[in-house]
């Protein structure tokens, strides 16, 4: 029974030293390189492409309406975004999900003045190499992406200040 367990926590920590490695060579594709352009139709009803928001500084922040991290960190968002968007800074929501309804369900329960837009397809999730929700990417007033952020635990949106503040000071 024991080599059973240890064989188990054996694969666990293979699987996850796998993981990272995997996710450090993702990162590394992203990071440093010109932010992939894309446009999207908006919860307005208005296409929204990235290039036309060079000398902003972009935070795009892929989502899920299932994804509960994506919940708990949405109105901290709001409040990054109402704080910080009229200093050049624009944040823009992306739903990930086939059927956009499920956003606009969550969007009743949790309402959000910055852009959402709709990656219906999952083409441009693909593009910036989304692996976990929610995924955050900081793109400077340049269009390169700058800070790649996977996931949320309770004190990120602390990193995402420090990083919007940097990146609009430059």
């Amino acid at each position: 029974m024991m080599s059973i367990f240890r064989n188990i926590v054996k694969n666990m920590v293979v699987l996850l030293a796998a993981g990272m490695l995997f996710s450090t060579s993702v990162q590394a594709d992203v990071v440093g390189s010109t932010a992939p352009d894309f446009t999207l139709k908006s919860r307005s009803g208005e296409n929204v492409k990235l290039s036309e928001l060079r000398g902003e500084v972009v935070m795009i922040n892929f989502w899920a309406s299932w994804c509960a991290p994506c919940r708990q960190e949405m109105p901290l968002l709001e409040d990054i975004y109402k704080k910080y968007s009229d200093l050049g800074f624009v944040l823009l929501g992306v739903n990930v999900e086939e059927d956009s309804s499920k956003a606009a369900d969550l969007l009743r329960e949790i309402p959000v003045s910055f852009p959402i837009l709709y990656d219906n397809t999952n083409e441009v999730t693909k593009l910036y190499k989304v692996v976990a929700m929610p995924s955050t990417v900081m793109v400077d007033r340049n269009g390169t992406v700058r800070y790649l952020h996977r996931g949320y635990l309770p004190g990120y949106e602390e990193e995402y200040i420090k990083q919007i503040k940097e990146l609009i000071k430059e």
